[in-house]
């Protein structure tokens, strides 16, 4: 038994053993490179890191859990809102796992107690399957509300890229491979259900003039801004700068902000749109 468990650690431990990107980050430096508060807790100190960013992200975590709900609440027999609330779902509890690992709780995760911080941790493996799985459901979502003789294809495609993406992260996280399991290769894999998006519901409103179609279209026009937002702040080195200053607001803040938006704007305008097409 004993031998067992302990073999079971070091599998699950391996993803520790992926060097941080700054080798030099260790419990000491990394108060020096991003702002850090001490709070007291239940009579524990407890290391907040990037107080301020950990407030947007689970700001956005827990609105878009509670768009989520609210779309499986109001669902009756339409079948989109039942997709976009478990899609939704998954993205907000998402968020709030992210927001533990990339943010608040990032030196108790990643740092404390090691020589070297380590470059990621569980939390964000867990994280990046939710984000997926929340982009395939979205995509049988549409289907419902934009092509329903597709949904069969839909589902199948779903189930594929869902399995296929676990599997690949997983195997990325026991191995590990740290190319396997980054933000940018799981952006790269929901990026053609995007461009898919955008294509049938452009076609859709250009035939048809719905009102459900341009919804969507700006909730997907909304996510490339987004994206576009986040790289071109990062790229600008905007962050580095503020810092340097005493000032902290990055590209993810970035994200999340435009995100905290987006997500208003699927409760405001789609919702209330949200039916399944007819089959014709």
């Amino acid at each position: 038994m004993s031998n067992s468990s302990s073999a079971e650690r070091s599998i699950f431990a391996r993803l520790a053993t992926i060097p941080h990107d700054n080798p030099a980050m260790n419990e000491s430096t990394w108060f020096d490179v991003q702002p850090c508060k001490t709070y007291q807790l239940f009579g524990r100190s407890v290391v907040i890191t990037q107080p301020s960013s950990s407030f947007w992200v689970y700001l956005l975590g827990v609105i878009t859990t509670a768009v989520g709900i609210y779309c499986l609440l109001m669902q009756g027999v339409e079948q989109t809102r039942f997709y976009w609330g478990w899609s939704l779902i998954l993205w907000g509890v998402g968020a709030l796992i992210a927001g533990t690992s990339y943010q608040a709780f990032g030196f108790q995760l990643k740092c404390q107690g090691r020589e070297v911080c380590a470059w990621t941790s569980w939390w964000e493996v867990v994280y990046l399957i939710f984000q997926q799985l929340s982009v395939n459901l979205m995509l049988v979502a549409v289907v419902y509300s934009s092509l329903p003789a597709a949904v069969g294809v839909a589902k199948a495609v779903a189930l594929a890229v869902s399995v296929l993406y676990c599997v690949m992260v997983l195997y990325g996280a026991f191995k590990p491979q740290k190319q396997l399991i980054t933000y940018e290769l799981m952006v790269k894999v929901c990026t053609p259900f995007i461009y898919f998006f955008i294509a049938l519901n452009g076609w859709r409103f250009y035939q048809q003039g719905m009102a459900i179609d341009a919804a969507l279209l700006g909730v997907w026009f909304g996510l490339i801004l987004t994206d576009f937002l986040y790289w071109r702040y990062y790229n600008a080195g905007i962050s580095e700068k503020l810092w340097a200053k005493g000032q902290w607001f990055t590209e993810n803040d970035v994200l999340h902000v435009a995100l905290v938006i987006w997500i208003v704007y699927i409760a405001v305008v789609l919702v209330p749109l949200m039916k399944d097409a007819p089959l014709v």
